[in-house]
Parts: C-alpha cells; structure tokens; sequence
C-alpha cells in the first residue's frame, strides 16, 4: 500500500473528499498536526504523495508561528526532488513561500463560491474539468508565481489561483476538497474571520447548497486526474 501524509493546519480543514480517492487507489492516509507533530524532513521526503492542507494563519508569520519555518524547510526538500505533493490554501502558499516566492495579503479577502478564469495551460491540464464551475474561495493572502511553476487558473484579485511545477506538483489557491455537506464546520471554525470580512455565514450556506454538488463532482475529477498523473498505479 503507498502512504499518503497530509499536513493538518486546523481539524475540519481536512483531505475531505480527496480521502475516499485515496483509498481507491490504494493509499493509506495519515496527518501530521502543524504545530503539534515533528515534520521529520525524512519521513515527509519518503511518503508516496505529500498534501499540505489549509488554515487561517500567513506563512509570513513565523514570529507568532515558529513551527512554520520547520514546515517550510521540510516542503523545500520534497519540493527539491519533484515529488508529488499537493497544496492547497495554505498549502499552497507554503508551497510558493518555500521556493522563495513572495506571499503577501492580496487586495481582498475571496470567501465564498465563484468560478476561476484557465489559462491555455490550465485548460490542457487536470483542471480542465474547472472551466465555467464556481469553487471555493477562502483566502486573504496571495502568492506570487515561484520560478519554473506555470499559473493554471486566475481570478482578478489573485492571479496565480492554481500552479504547477512539472507533472508532480500542484498548488491551489481555492477549495475543491471541501465537502460541501461539513460546510457548518467551515462556518463555525472561521466565525470569527467571516465576522471581520462582513460576510454573513447564511451566504456561505445558500451557496454550499446552491454550488457545492457541482463542485464537488468536478472537484473529484479533477483531483483524480490529477492523481493519475502525479502517482501512476504501479
């Protein structure tokens, strides 16, 4: 069976629906716990696929975060040997932050659902399944594009939504994970910051029911795609 290690930032922002294809295709799952964990630069390098899941703190804030600069060196070393590692949020941030990109808070919070503009390179990639299907934005930070990455989605406040290194590394911006019936956990985890952004949870709500079936079947396609390419059956 190959092993699959997922850094955990808060509890309810999990692999969520990526788990059931996990275990399809053989993969058993296991969390770290940001924070809490040693992120063994070894065992992280070894894992058959590594994804770094999503939070709500800034991977510039290693000062009130100390284990953050453990997080990113350890990344930068699976990131070095092209292995298949997924990012998402946070994750993807860390992603671009550990290979010396800048990431700063963009020009507005994006929360909630709304579609994201490919590029040629997108449209040709697992993320063709995206065009035109609103996703899940929850995120105030954007990264810049690290070197030798391609941008494959883009909304107007942030450019680089999606990127990828190579056929092995993938970084989003947005949430296609997120399974849409645990959306409560989502509200009741990120009250306080949907309270500062002025945006009423029952928005949030109406839209996992109005979007969030599409979403997630396009969601699963794409990341099953994606785990084709990245993690061939061996």
């Amino acid at each position: 069976m190959r092993n699959c290690l997922a850094i955990r930032h808060v509890a309810f922002e999990d692999a969520g629906l990526l788990s059931g294809l996990l275990a399809e295709r053989g993969f058993s799952l296991r969390y770290l716990e940001a924070g809490v964990d040693r992120l063994d630069p070894s065992a992280i390098l070894s894992a058959d696929l590594l994804l770094v899941l999503g939070g709500p703190i800034g991977v510039y804030e290693t000062d009130q975060y100390p284990f953050l600069r453990d997080e990113l060196a350890a990344i930068r070393v699976r990131l070095d040997q092209r292995k298949a590692t997924l990012g998402i949020c946070l994750g993807a941030q860390l992603i671009a932050k550990a290979l010396d990109a800048d990431v700063a808070p963009g020009p507005q919070k994006e929360i909630g659902w709304a579609p994201v503009t490919l590029s040629e390179a997108g449209r040709k990639s697992a993320l063709s399944k995206l065009a035109d299907v609103p996703v899940l934005h929850w995120h105030g930070d954007n990264a810049a594009l690290p070197a030798g990455a391609v941008t494959l989605a883009s909304t107007t406040a942030c450019p680089h939504q999606a990127f990828a290194i190579g056929q092995t590394i993938l970084a989003l911006q947005f949430h296609i994970e997120a399974d849409p019936a645990r959306i409560e956990q989502w509200l009741v985890g990120h009250t306080v910051e949907l309270g500062k952004a002025g945006i009423d949870p029952r928005m949030i709500r109406d839209q996992a029911a109005m979007f969030g079936g599409r979403t997630a079947a396009a969601g699963r396609e794409t990341l099953s795609a994606w785990l084709a390419q990245a993690c061939p059956a061996q």
